[in-house]
């Protein structure tokens, strides 16, 4: 991962060692594999369950610039809790007074086209569907808006933001 650049001291004999950790590693960093995480799923009610499901992380930080993707499928074992979805993010976003947007879909009976927002100095997220299919206002995720998940359904959020560090 990039991190700050050293300063330099007039008259500073410069190694190999060191050009390679503050040049050729940091322009490295920016081209080498994702990093995973897992991510937690949460709500504003009753605690959903994974159960057999998997969920799965991976993001790329830049300086303070974070790209990041969560993909979860149920599982028959699934339990899908009450209220809102959260997912945690990898790391905290900044508090910069404005919220980021990305993309969510969800792959269930039918596609779901929805957003996340991630709100300055969050360390989670949400994502956003269309009430049902005849009310196209959004509201959060949650067991049974947009549809009903069951066994196999598939989340997917997508999203860049400036992380506080």
């Amino acid at each position: 991962m990039t991190f700050t650049p050293r300063t330099w001291v007039v008259g500073e004999v410069v190694s190999a060692a060191t050009m390679n950790q503050e040049i050729r590693d940091q322009f490295n960093s920016m081209f080498a594999a994702w990093t995973s995480y897992t991510p937690t799923w949460t709500s504003s009610g009753t605690a959903p369950a994974l159960g057999n499901g998997t969920i799965l992380g991976r993001y790329m930080k830049i300086g303070r610039t974070v790209i990041c993707h969560i993909n979860m499928t149920t599982g028959s074992t699934s339990t899908y809790g009450t209220g809102n979805y959260s997912f945690s993010l990898p790391v905290q976003a900044a508090n910069a007074g404005a919220s980021y947007v990305g993309s969510a879909h969800l792959l269930g009976v039918d596609r779901w086209v929805g957003e996340i927002v991630i709100s300055p100095n969050a360390t989670n997220t949400s994502p956003f569907f269309n009430i049902t299919t005849t009310n196209t206002r959004v509201d959060f995720m949650t067991a049974t808006r947009p549809e009903t998940l069951a066994s196999g359904a598939q989340l997917r959020l997508t999203f860049v933001y400036e992380a506080a560090s």
